[in-house]
């Protein structure tokens, strides 16, 4: 029977509800390895670990990630109290890092290809995954009563396409490209800005701040984006409010509901 500290769980995605699942596995002493995109598209990146991606190595609050290029180099990362970070959307190394659990924490709002034939114990969070068809256990990601609430038959809510609410504001927060083209910044993460000024450009285009309060999101720098794409965020709310470098309530819930899902599976499997 496995114990905690061999036991090894993959988490497909990197982004800041992610990193929540990401750091209650690693607390938990569990060997945690993140499968990415080689462009990852998240925009609270100061909160992200995915951010490894483009920086080599990136740590949010005691969680340390590192790009690794195979999943040999995995056991030396572990060795460091670090999390091994690969470029596989896929799951193609699957086979050969042998997870006992995998977690699916990309929050695309549709399942892109995880099935219960990947780990002994699969979760995913948010819509489009159904339990026990092709996970495990599915978790809501709703904000509300039902945030976290593990589902073993059926599926989380619909998506709504309606932000949380922040400061009294929902969509009037959110940035979308205006359109096809290579982002330049003007701005930083944790920026005070002003409703109106511009934040970057996509190409030769200027996007503006939607509302005066702090950039809390803004994504990566030098990728090619699409029209439409989410790519920033204003909070309206004041400065003292707003903490753009830890994670957040919404992804330390997430994170212990991923956890006691985990634990759930290994008991019914009797993986222990």
């Amino acid at each position: 029977m496995a114990t905690i500290k061999e036991t090894i769980v993959a988490v497909r995605g990197g982004g800041d509800l992610a990193t929540g699942v990401i750091q209650k596995f690693q607390r938990a002493g569990f060997k945690v390895v993140i499968l990415e995109t080689s462009q990852p598209l998240a925009i609270r990146r100061t909160v992200s670990l995915c951010s490894a991606v483009y920086e080599g190595q990136y740590q949010v609050e005691e969680l340390i990630a590192r790009k690794v290029a195979t999943p040999i180099d995995c056991e030396e990362i572990w060795s460091q109290g670090k999390i091994p970070l690969l470029i596989d959307p896929e799951g193609t190394s699957l086979p050969q890092l042998r997870p006992t659990i995998l977690v699916d924490a990309i929050i695309a709002k549709r399942n892109l290809g995880t099935q219960k034939t990947m780990a002994p114990v699969t979760i995913g969070l948010g819509p489009d995954f159904t339990a026990p068809t092709d996970v495990d256990v599915a978790i809501e990601t709703m904000r509300g009563h039902r945030l976290g609430r593990l589902i073993f038959s059926g599926s989380p809510m619909p998506n709504t396409g309606v932000p949380g609410i922040l400061g009294g504001k929902s969509r009037e927060r959110v940035i979308h490209s205006p359109q096809a083209g290579v982002v330049k910044h003007l701005h930083q993460i944790g920026d005070q800005v002003t409703q109106g000024e511009v934040l970057f450009y996509v190409g030769d285009t200027p996007v503006f701040s939607p509302l005066t309060g702090t950039l809390r999101g803004l994504i990566q720098e030098g990728l090619t984006i699409s029209k439409g794409l989410k790519v920033g965020d204003v909070d309206p709310r004041s400065p003292e409010e707003v903490d753009y470098l830890t994670i957040s309530d919404k992804a330390r819930a997430l994170g212990g509901a991923a956890l006691e899902a985990a634990l759930w599976g290994m008991t019914q499997k009797n993986l222990w």
